[in-house]
Protein backbone atom coordinates (compact mmCIF):
# COMPACT_ATOMS: atom_id res chain seq x y z
CA UNK A 1 0.00 0.00 0.00
CA UNK A 2 0.98 3.62 -1.27
CA UNK A 3 -0.24 6.94 -0.12
CA UNK A 4 -0.33 7.82 -3.75
CA UNK A 5 -1.60 4.39 -5.29
CA UNK A 6 -4.51 4.65 -2.71
CA UNK A 7 -5.47 7.96 -3.79
CA UNK A 8 -4.79 6.74 -7.37
CA UNK A 9 -7.09 4.25 -6.53
CA UNK A 10 -9.72 6.35 -4.60
CA UNK A 11 -9.74 9.10 -7.99
CA UNK A 12 -10.08 6.16 -10.45
CA UNK A 13 -13.26 5.29 -9.04
CA UNK A 14 -15.18 7.98 -9.41
CA UNK A 15 -17.32 7.98 -12.15
CA UNK A 16 -16.30 9.23 -15.51
CA UNK A 17 -12.34 9.75 -14.25
CA UNK A 18 -10.44 8.80 -16.73
CA UNK A 19 -6.53 10.25 -15.51
CA UNK A 20 -4.87 10.74 -12.22
CA UNK A 21 -1.35 12.18 -11.81
CA UNK A 22 0.30 13.38 -8.53
CA UNK A 23 3.10 16.14 -8.10
CA UNK A 24 4.70 16.87 -11.52
CA UNK A 25 3.37 13.54 -12.88
CA UNK A 26 4.17 13.06 -16.71
CA UNK A 27 5.98 16.30 -16.83
CA UNK A 28 8.79 15.26 -14.21
CA UNK A 29 9.62 12.44 -16.96
CA UNK A 30 11.49 14.92 -19.25
CA UNK A 31 13.63 16.54 -16.76
CA UNK A 32 16.72 14.57 -14.76
CA UNK A 33 16.81 12.98 -11.86
CA UNK A 34 19.04 16.46 -10.71
CA UNK A 35 16.72 18.39 -11.74
CA UNK A 36 13.28 16.41 -9.92
CA UNK A 37 15.19 16.16 -6.78
CA UNK A 38 13.05 17.63 -3.83
CA UNK A 39 16.18 18.88 -1.64
CA UNK A 40 15.25 19.20 1.92
CA UNK A 41 15.64 22.40 3.82
CA UNK A 42 16.02 22.86 7.63
CA UNK A 43 14.51 26.77 7.91
CA UNK A 44 14.38 27.79 11.82
CA UNK A 45 13.26 24.10 12.96
CA UNK A 46 10.97 23.86 10.11
CA UNK A 47 11.40 21.26 7.35
CA UNK A 48 10.68 21.67 4.00
CA UNK A 49 11.56 20.75 0.47
CA UNK A 50 12.67 23.91 -1.58
CA UNK A 51 10.40 22.34 -4.61
CA UNK A 52 7.79 19.70 -4.34
CA UNK A 53 7.79 18.05 -7.96
CA UNK A 54 7.05 14.91 -5.96
CA UNK A 55 3.77 16.32 -4.80
CA UNK A 56 4.11 15.89 -1.42
CA UNK A 57 4.78 12.01 -1.52
CA UNK A 58 8.08 10.16 -1.21
CA UNK A 59 8.39 5.89 -1.38
CA UNK A 60 4.85 5.82 -0.80
CA UNK A 61 4.36 8.04 1.99
CA UNK A 62 3.50 11.68 2.86
CA UNK A 63 7.04 13.40 2.93
CA UNK A 64 5.15 16.75 5.25
CA UNK A 65 4.41 19.11 2.17
CA UNK A 66 1.20 19.45 0.82
CA UNK A 67 -0.44 16.95 -1.23
CA UNK A 68 -1.18 17.63 -4.86
CA UNK A 69 -2.57 15.75 -7.72
CA UNK A 70 -4.55 16.14 -11.31
CA UNK A 71 -7.72 14.21 -11.84
CA UNK A 72 -8.79 14.13 -15.52
CA UNK A 73 -12.06 13.90 -16.62
CA UNK A 74 -13.46 12.62 -19.14
CA UNK A 75 -15.66 14.71 -21.83
CA UNK A 76 -19.83 14.64 -21.42
CA UNK A 77 -20.61 11.74 -23.81
CA UNK A 78 -23.98 12.92 -25.56
CA UNK A 79 -23.43 15.50 -28.27
CA UNK A 80 -25.75 17.23 -30.24
CA UNK A 81 -24.95 16.01 -33.80
CA UNK A 82 -25.66 12.39 -35.16
CA UNK A 83 -23.14 10.16 -34.61
CA UNK A 84 -22.44 6.64 -36.27
CA UNK A 85 -22.86 3.46 -34.45
CA UNK A 86 -24.19 -0.07 -34.85
CA UNK A 87 -27.63 -1.72 -34.39
CA UNK A 88 -28.23 -4.79 -32.59
CA UNK A 89 -27.69 -6.28 -36.07
CA UNK A 90 -24.63 -4.78 -36.70
CA UNK A 91 -25.82 -2.84 -39.35
CA UNK A 92 -24.09 0.67 -39.85
CA UNK A 93 -27.03 3.15 -38.24
CA UNK A 94 -27.13 7.12 -37.09
CA UNK A 95 -28.11 8.17 -34.09
CA UNK A 96 -29.57 12.04 -33.70
CA UNK A 97 -29.69 12.34 -29.86
CA UNK A 98 -32.59 14.75 -28.39
CA UNK A 99 -31.85 16.81 -25.46
CA UNK A 100 -29.68 15.73 -22.76
CA UNK A 101 -29.77 12.16 -20.71
CA UNK A 102 -26.33 12.03 -18.92
CA UNK A 103 -25.41 13.98 -16.03
CA UNK A 104 -22.17 16.74 -16.15
CA UNK A 105 -19.73 16.53 -13.50
CA UNK A 106 -18.42 19.62 -13.69
CA UNK A 107 -20.29 21.12 -10.67
CA UNK A 108 -19.90 18.02 -8.55
CA UNK A 109 -16.22 17.61 -9.55
CA UNK A 110 -14.53 19.31 -7.03
CA UNK A 111 -16.38 18.48 -3.82
CA UNK A 112 -16.60 14.28 -5.09
CA UNK A 113 -12.57 14.90 -5.44
CA UNK A 114 -12.12 16.35 -1.87
CA UNK A 115 -14.34 13.74 -0.07
CA UNK A 116 -12.77 10.87 -1.65
CA UNK A 117 -9.21 12.32 -0.61
CA UNK A 118 -10.96 12.43 2.67
CA UNK A 119 -11.81 9.44 2.58
CA UNK A 120 -8.63 7.62 1.51
CA UNK A 121 -6.44 9.48 3.86
CA UNK A 122 -8.61 8.74 6.84
CA UNK A 123 -8.58 5.23 5.47
CA UNK A 124 -4.73 5.28 5.66
CA UNK A 125 -4.93 7.07 9.11
CA UNK A 126 -6.94 4.09 10.64
CA UNK A 127 -5.08 1.27 9.05
CA UNK A 128 -2.04 3.10 10.73
CA UNK A 129 -2.97 2.96 14.08
CA UNK A 130 -4.04 -0.87 13.62
CA UNK A 131 -0.15 -1.26 12.42
CA UNK A 132 1.72 -0.86 15.41
CA UNK A 133 4.78 -3.36 16.42
CA UNK A 134 3.39 -3.89 19.59
CA UNK A 135 0.13 -4.87 18.45
CA UNK A 136 2.28 -8.17 17.28
CA UNK A 137 3.58 -8.93 20.06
Amino acid sequence: DKLHADLGKAMLSINAVHGFEYGSGFAGVEQYGSEHNDVFVNNSNNISTVTNHSGGIQGGISNGMDIYFNVAFKPVATVMQPINTLNESGEQVSLEPVGRHDPCVVPRAVPIVEAMTALAITDLLLRNTTSRISNLI
